[in-house]
């Protein structure tokens, strides 16, 4: 996988200019079922526009505590990921080809490119039963633990 990634910002008089084109690499996890491309976190949200570190280069997990995280997904043909739960608001837009979301009581729901989920710190699992790799786009930003009678659902990550 590789993503191009534009990054704008600002001159010394406040136009507008672009910081940076390049590509971001994907690498492999979880044995080559997938592949991650981490194109940008912030360590803070709201996010501080002026500070001038390369959100890819930061170290974070799938989500990243106080901030946001944009990263590329691509899934292999016939594969799935861990069950898993962020303490996070996921926004995932399939991009390219076909994948399920299935749940941890087994309801699956069939996304097709274009589709969006807004996944709310539940118990969830990306499942390719197609032929082709699918590629996904994830949003997520730190929030507040999931609760189910005042307790709070640990994240698995």
């Amino acid at each position: 996988m590789e993503i191009r990634r534009i990054v704008t910002g600002h001159d010394d008089k406040g136009r507008a200019v672009f910081k940076s084109d390049d590509k971001i690499a994907g690498a492999a996890v979880e044995g080559g079922v997938a592949e991650f491309a981490l194109a940008w976190t912030t360590n803070r949200s709201p996010a501080d526009n002026d500070d001038p570190y390369d959100g890819a280069k930061r170290t974070v997990g799938l989500a990243c505590p106080g901030g946001t995280v944009l990263r590329f997904v691509d899934i292999a043909p016939g594969r799935r990921s861990p069950m898993h739960r962020t303490n996070s608001i996921d926004y995932g837009i399939v991009l390219q080809g076909e994948i399920d979301l299935e749940l941890d009581d087994g309801a699956i729901k069939h996304l097709h490119a274009g589709d969006v989920v807004v996944q709310r710190g539940t118990m969830h699992a990306w499942v390719n039963n197609s032929q082709a790799w699918s590629r996904m786009a994830f949003v997520l930003i730190d929030a507040a633990p999931a609760t189910v009678g005042g307790k709070a659902l640990p994240p698995t990550h």
